[in-house]
């Protein structure tokens, strides 16, 4: 099938993308899902909410972790029964700036959305660096950075 990679944005951005940076203390401020097809799967701020689209990768900008064990039906899945539904704002202030875990169901921000299309419980919980320290904690699970259910 091909692999999946996260996609951490760590590119000067906006001042949407600089605020989160700051309140992050992180050098990402946006992450995506790059399928094998070319296609990045994100909420994005400027695009409106849940949308596919197709970067042009530059990784002067870009940070990528291959997720091996991403499971590519599931994030199809999980794209397909939320594309076009609106940007979280409310989830964001409510789950990241102030830790209380509001969110919508209706909407999403973008690590949100990429930790619920990986399978990850309460992915409002998760800013972009977070979300990349525990894909990449679990590529270190196995050898081959294959999902290993024992380690769950």
């Amino acid at each position: 099938m091909g692999l999946i990679y996260l996609a951490l944005y760590k590119g000067r951005g906006t001042l949407f993308n600089r605020l989160i940076r700051l309140w992050t203390r992180s050098k990402y401020s946006h992450c995506e899902l790059v399928l094998p097809d070319g296609r990045w799967l994100s909420a994005s701020a400027m695009d409106g909410g849940v949308r596919a689209k197709h970067i042009e990768l530059n990784l002067e900008h870009w940070d990528l972790i291959p997720l091996r064990w991403g499971d590519y039906r599931q994030i199809a899945r999980v794209f397909r029964a939320n594309a076009g539904q609106g940007y979280d704002y409310f989830g964001l202030f409510g789950s990241q700036l102030l830790p209380v875990g509001l969110h919508s169901r209706h909407r999403w921000f973008c690590s949100e959305f990429c930790a619920a299309a990986l399978g990850f419980p309460m992915p409002q919980r998760y800013s972009p660096a977070q979300l990349g320290e525990v894909v990449q904690h679990i590529n270190t699970l196995t050898p081959s950075g294959q999902w290993n259910e024992t380690h769950a």
